[in-house]
């Protein structure tokens, strides 16, 4: 692995941040999405090529002599179905073929939220999207067992920080309250929800790529305590400096509005993560590796400081 580049699979806000983590390391770095542009996020020390990850013999092409291979892909939730499945399998393809270690970074929609989530919580999805995920994991650990890859699974729950939008945390919240509007959460503003700060799952990305004692085993990403979605506005209204303002989505409005919205109709399913309890315990991998979570006042203050810097578009 020594002297050979990693090389991440998606540039969305979890491949930046893992590349800058990374590059912070010293180590070389290779990104590959389907235009081959660079975008805000991404360091310049990196290399962005283009490829379509869905076809094998272009994600080897482009993963070739990679020491470690991340899968940070992550396509619209109604193409989940349709394009998931074969984005990993071409960036397991390209681990294999370069004879490289494989850093799947996941989620949790497999779990049983009904208790406080660890790495060895029973997996008994609720929705479509979580039982494709399950599915999914699976494929990497059997890859492993069989020797294809030496292969790490990272996991954590929804994503706020620099460069995230499309998240519970992003633009219906951030963006809304920095054009002074109220902020929109789904399901529920009273129950507690564990949050991963972007930039510490990047760190644990990139931690897990170089550590020799992670290739078989789970990893939740770094979460500081769970908050309620109503704690979380009113944080990041603490720092802009004005009163609390949100609104609720309930499912049933949502249901509604998946009328004329598939990007809606995909999230209704997934409405159980706000309307009850979802909980982390991330303990292992702060007990193991020694990695903290960011505390959730000093990642809103980091998250409003980069969407103030972008003018709150």
């Amino acid at each position: 692995m020594d002297g050979k580049p990693h090389v991440i699979f998606g540039t969305g806000p979890v491949g930046c941040w893992t590349a800058r983590s990374l590059v912070d390391r010293g180590l070389a770095v290779r990104a590959v999405n389907r235009s081959g542009r660079r975008p805000e996020l991404m360091s310049a020390e990196v290399e962005v090529v283009a490829a379509d990850a869905s076809d094998a013999g272009q994600a080897v092409t482009a993963a070739a002599g990679a020491g470690v291979v991340y899968q940070a892909m992550n396509p619209a939730y109604d193409k989940w179905e349709e394009l998931f499945p074969g984005l990993q399998a071409g960036a397991l393809a390209a681990a294999r073929a370069a004879g490289a270690r494989y850093v799947s970074i996941e989620n949790l929609y497999m779990y049983d939220s009904s208790v406080v989530m660890t790495e060895d919580s029973p997996q008994r999805p609720v929705s479509k999207k979580g039982e494709l995920r399950r599915r999914m994991a699976d494929e990497v650990a059997a890859a492993h067992a069989r020797g294809d890859v030496p292969a790490t699974q990272l996991r954590s729950a929804d994503y706020y920080g620099p460069g995230v939008t499309g998240s519970a945390a992003g633009d219906l919240v951030v963006g809304r309250l920095l054009a002074g509007k109220k902020a929109q959460v789904g399901g529920s503003a009273t129950q507690p929800h564990s949050y991963a700060y972007i930039e510490d799952v990047g760190r644990a990305a990139a931690e897990l790529g170089i550590r020799d004692e992670a290739p078989g085993r789970v990893w939740f990403a770094p979460h500081a305590p769970a908050v309620t979605q109503g704690d979380m506005v009113a944080a990041i209204c603490r720092d802009l400096g004005r009163p609390p303002a949100l609104s609720v989505v309930s499912p049933t409005m949502m249901r509604l509005v998946g009328l004329f919205s598939a990007g809606a109709r995909e999230t209704v399913e997934m409405l159980y993560e706000f309307t009850q309890p979802f909980v982390v315990d991330s303990s292992r991998i702060t007990g193991e590796f020694g990695l903290a979570a960011t505390p959730v006042d000093d990642g809103v203050q980091r998250t409003v400081a980069w969407w103030t810097a972008r003018g709150g578009a």
